[in-house]
């Protein structure tokens, strides 16, 4: 590549290769074509690599772990070998609109801002057309670009609460911002890592800004590790909440901020205590539900106020036809 790079994207892939060419494919077709490509492969057993290694095109890196890392470590390995002004996030599942890295960029450098995201796209397994957008979801009517605070960040992403889910977004990050203040991936987190990098950029003084227009095509499919484990994703979000509360220096001087890391610790703690019945439940393991149940005494008011909740939600995907209903109750929870 002669000219600079102005974007690297970065691809962490494992046992995707029903996928991946589709996500590399969006990624070169971009209206911005002075990119890279960095797809890390995490010890996939499929086809993955042969896939990669079928794009003849130099902008394509791929970089082998000798060893499982996660969707965190791969992506801090490409974080560590980009070479861009800019990097952006692709799931090995999902895929861009052609004009998306071209827009995002262009937004950045307008407001100067360290992150950039964009609505989504979310999209079915299998399916011809989205079924919704991340912002059509949320109810919330946002026609132009919007600076967004960390109190707003969290709040858009507190368990159980309707919102943007603002932490299922796939940033565009300055480079330079990142390595300035020496921020990757924790590496600990198996599923809210989008929302925990973005934390992390708040806590550095990161400008974040929101363009409406959806450019990113959010796949949702049986396996993923967002529609797998509950209690282990509530379980790292709670962990991580307490963590983030250390901060006491930043936290000090942005109580607003406080204020909603201590709701969503609350209620994330809550739907916890509520997976953790349910979920034994639904495998038959009914003296674990039992004994978990009486550690939560407040479990029943729960379940009682979610009825009409699940109800609803039943009904809203019945008339849509879907066969996916669990991979949208992270946007409708």
């Amino acid at each position: 590549m002669s000219r600079e790079v102005e974007v690297s994207v970065i691809i962490p892939a494992y046992n995707t290769e029903r996928y991946i060419h589709k996500a590399i494919a969006s990624a070169l077709s971009q209206t911005l074509d002075n990119l890279e490509v960095i797809v890390v492969d995490d010890c996939s057993t499929d086809n993955t690599v042969k896939v990669v290694q079928s794009f003849d095109d130099p902008r394509v890196r791929l970089l082998l772990n000798s060893k499982n890392l996660g969707a965190g470590g791969a992506r801090n390995r490409a974080l560590r070998a980009a070479k861009g002004a800019w990097v952006a996030v692709l799931d090995a599942d999902d895929w861009y609109a052609p004009e998306r890295l071209e827009r995002l960029v262009q937004v950045g450098q307008q407001k100067n801002a360290d992150l950039v995201v964009d609505d989504l796209h979310l999209i079915e397994d299998g399916a011809s057309f989205p079924w919704g957008t991340m912002i059509g979801e949320s109810g919330q009517n946002i026609s132009s670009i919007t600076s967004i605070s960390a109190a707003d960040f969290v709040h858009s992403s507190i368990e159980g609460k309707g919102g943007l889910r603002l932490g299922f977004s796939k940033p565009l990050f300055r480079r330079d911002f990142l390595v300035k203040n020496k921020i990757e991936y924790d590496e600990t987190i198996k599923v809210t890592q989008d929302f925990w990098i973005d934390m992390e950029c708040f806590l550095h003084g990161a400008t974040f800004v929101l363009v409406p227009e959806p450019y990113y095509f959010y796949l949702a499919r049986p396996g993923s590790l967002v529609s797998s484990n509950k209690i282990k994703r509530l379980e790292d979000e709670f962990r991580a909440t307490q963590d983030f509360l250390k901060h006491r220096d930043y936290l000090d001087i942005n109580p607003q901020v406080l204020t909603a890391l201590l709701t969503k610790m609350r209620e994330t703690k809550k739907w916890l205590d509520y997976y953790q019945v349910v979920e034994p439940i639904k495998q038959g393991k009914l003296s674990t539900a039992l004994i978990n149940m009486l550690r939560s005494p407040m479990f029943l008011n729960h379940l009682s106020s979610q009825i009409p909740k699940i109800i609803r939600r039943r009904l809203k995907s019945y008339l849509r036809n879907s066969h996916n209903s669990n991979q949208k109750n992270i946007f409708q929870t």
